[in-house]
């Protein structure tokens, strides 16, 4: 039986007003579980009891946060199993995904901020000497730096990792002495539920944690605008993200977005056979990762022009290669996407491609076969001979759809990967290392990737222009959910 969720308000699981919905299986098209429709009022509700829990939450010992944010780990991986295939059935990512890219990051999220609980939040500044005058007498006058919680936070989540992305915003939130209200994505909510029982059952006192979901935009709207929050916190497109600061502004509400993104990998014709392949695999991940559905993806792919026509062959070829079907079959790489809606708009802009004059090397139509016949699926496409003016090499198609445009040189190639309003992660593959470092330099984008597609998860994240505000992961998340304070007094 699919299951049906309540809103959880004030620590009880409460009826929402407006019914429930159905979430879909984007592999099968069949019902997983029926998801909360909440009123503006709920949403109020939940902004009220965070509010409630804020003044005893903020002043818990830190010890007492970590001991309750590694118990909620350590219950998450418990039942990692039951987790990622409730992920799976919802988001459509492939098992191994589910399991190692969206239950297990959570945990491991959780666990890292159980630590950074911990981290201190007093920095001791130089003391001052002050002479006489009209502000007193002289002396010595000394000051720290001091991090405290912003309050109530609404978390606002995408729908590409319904694990990853949530705890990555509720743990460091909490570890700062936060409490949240979380609005996950309409279109993968269940899997935030079940996060939420793992934090009651780790003790998160009542009010600390709140969910509200449901399906049309006015459920996130409340979460933004509602008086008792203090920060939002949102992942997801930036025209979303630009209405929402919009009213943060108002209302001066601080604000931490990690929006849209049109990644340029940057190829270089000095890489020789092997560096040449890494560079495939690494673009490659676009196809197959999350099926394209990533900000953090390289599909804008910029090659010099002596290694242009061999780099077009290798990554038609890669993508040909990928086994599209059901995520939950072994040897599936590429999964559906989210939704039919979203599946038509990249086909639209496949289209549109074509239109604007580029080549279809690989994909381009509706995958078929056994196990295809149901579900949204999208074929592995890869478009060359693009130019950089066309709408496929400028906008966010957040899909398994690669472009590739030509360049003659390092200053053609910067300007061309700066030729965007995103500025997320770029990519850089040379064989001449010192040349990728100094052209990252110059490359307006908050990340770059130099001959890898990977990340550690203690470097700043966040985009540059309109691909976010702010920074988050490692250190730098529990600095974007806290606000500095200056204490200073005399006698040094």
């Amino acid at each position: 039986m699919s299951p049906i969720e309540a809103l959880y308000i004030g620590g009880e699981w409460v009826a929402p007003d407006g019914g429930h919905y159905a979430v879909t299986d984007p592999a099968t098209e069949e019902v997983v579980g029926l998801a909360p429709e909440a009123s503006r009022a709920q949403v109020y509700a939940a902004a009220e009891a965070a509010r409630a829990a804020f003044a005893t939450w903020s002043r818990t010992a830190p010890e007492e946060r970590a001991a309750i944010l590694d118990r909620a780990a350590a219950l998450m991986a418990r039942d990692a199993d039951a987790h990622a295939r409730l992920a799976r059935a919802e988001s459509g990512a492939t098992t191994a995904t589910a399991r190692g890219m969206q239950v297990a990051v959570a945990a491991a999220r959780f666990r890292r901020y159980a630590r950074g609980a911990l981290e201190p939040v007093e920095r001791a500044l130089p003391p001052q000497i002050n002479e006489a005058g009209p502000m007193g007498p002289s002396g010595v006058v000394g000051a720290v730096a001091v991090r405290r919680p912003v309050g109530v936070v609404a978390c606002i989540t995408s729908y590409n990792n319904p694990w990853a992305n949530p705890a990555g915003k509720i743990a460091p939130a909490l570890a700062m002495g936060n409490t949240v209200v979380v609005k996950p994505a309409p279109q993968d909510p269940l899997s935030v539920y079940a996060m939420t029982r793992a934090l009651a059952e780790a003790g998160v006192p009542a009010g600390v944690v709140n969910v509200v979901t449901g399906s049309a935009p006015a459920v996130g709207e409340a979460a933004v605008d509602s008086p008792e929050v203090d920060m939002v916190s949102f992942t997801g497109s930036t025209a979303v993200g630009q209405a929402i600061g919009a009213v943060c502004g108002r209302a001066m509400k601080r604000q931490l977005m990690e929006l849209g993104g049109k990644g340029a990998a940057l190829v270089f014709g000095d890489l020789d056979d092997r560096g040449l392949d890494a560079a495939v695999r690494g673009i490659g991940t676009t196809f197959s990762f999350y099926s394209g559905q990533i900000c953090t993806a390289p599909t804008r792919v910029l090659a010099q022009r002596p290694i242009y026509d061999r780099l077009v062959e290798k990554l038609a070829a890669y993508a040909r290669v990928l086994t599209v079907g059901p995520p939950a079959e072994r040897g599936t790489v590429v999964g559906p996407v989210i939704s039919a809606a979203h599946r038509d708009r990249v086909e639209g802009y496949v289209a549109l491609g074509l239109k604007e004059g580029a080549r279809v090397v690989a994909g381009g139509e509706r995958p078929a076969g056994p196990g295809l016949e149901r579900g949204f699926y999208v074929a592995p496409t890869l478009l060359a001979d693009c130019a950089p003016g066309m709408r496929v090499v400028r906008e966010e198609i957040f899909g398994p759809v690669v472009v590739v445009v030509p360049f003659d040189d390092e200053e053609e190639a910067v300007a061309l990967a700066n030729d965007t309003d995103y500025g997320l992660i770029d990519y850089v593959w040379s064989g001449d290392v010192a040349r990728a470092f100094r052209l990252a330099g110059r490359l307006r984008s908050g990340g770059v990737g130099i001959n890898t597609i990977g990340r550690n998860m203690e470097a700043p994240f966040g985009g540059f222009k309109r691909s976010g505000i702010g920074r988050d992961v490692g250190s730098y998340a529990l600095h974007a959910y806290s606000e500095l304070q200056a204490v200073v007094w005399p006698g040094g």
